[in-house]
Parts: C-alpha cells; structure tokens; sequence
C-alpha cells in the first residue's frame, strides 16, 4: 500500500513529506509502548500511535521506521516536525482512534507485523 492511500483511506493530513508519498508500506505496527516499537525488524512498516511526543520520533529513528501515523487527532510539536524532517520521515495525522484507524488499514490489506 502506497502512503499517499494510507492518507486517503484516513482522510489524514501530511505534516511532513520529506520522503516520496508514492513509498510502499507493508506492514501496519500500533502501539503506545515504545519498548515494543524497539523489538521490530521489518522494513517498509508504519507506527500507527497515539503517543505524540519526540521521543516517538527518536525510537522510530532508532527502529529504522520512517513513516508515522498519529491517530486522535495529536498534534505534533514544532521540535517534533524539524526532528522528522532532519530523518526524512514522514508523518501523517488523523482523527480516528487507534482501532478504527487499524480496522480501516487491515480492512484495505495492511499486513500486521505478527
């Protein structure tokens, strides 16, 4: 699944597109607990979160994870969206919660990581 369908499918907003929107995403990952985030090994994922502070984007960093989707409408901080962009991460924005916006990306083909 490409992430310019990831945002439609979502209606989300693109906070930041540093990276090319046509990138393909495999596999769906949701957590608020970033210890889980840090024992993932796949490529091509996304972190569907409702955790929105800057150390989510340094564990995506550090988990090689370059696409983020925070739900419930979180806001991301300016320090949050310039750290983002010095990685060449993307991150979307919606307003479902985490088990719609899970739902609707499974629904759609995602794959779950396990």
């Amino acid at each position: 699944m490409k992430i310019s369908e990831i945002a439609k499918i979502l209606d989300a907003r693109i906070l930041v597109s540093n990276s090319n929107l046509d990138s393909r995403i495999k596999y769906g990952f949701a957590s608020d607990l970033m210890s889980d985030v840090l024992t993932l090994d796949e490529e091509e994922i996304i972190l569907i979160t409702g955790l929105c502070n800057i150390q989510t984007i340094r564990t995506a960093e550090m988990a090689n994870i370059n696409c983020l989707l925070f739900v419930r409408n979180k806001q991301a901080s300016e320090e949050m969206i310039e750290l983002a962009m010095e990685n060449d991460m993307i991150i979307l924005q919606c307003e479902y919660s985490l088990f719609r916006t899970v739902g609707l990306l499974y629904e759609k083909g995602l794959r779950p990581v396990y």
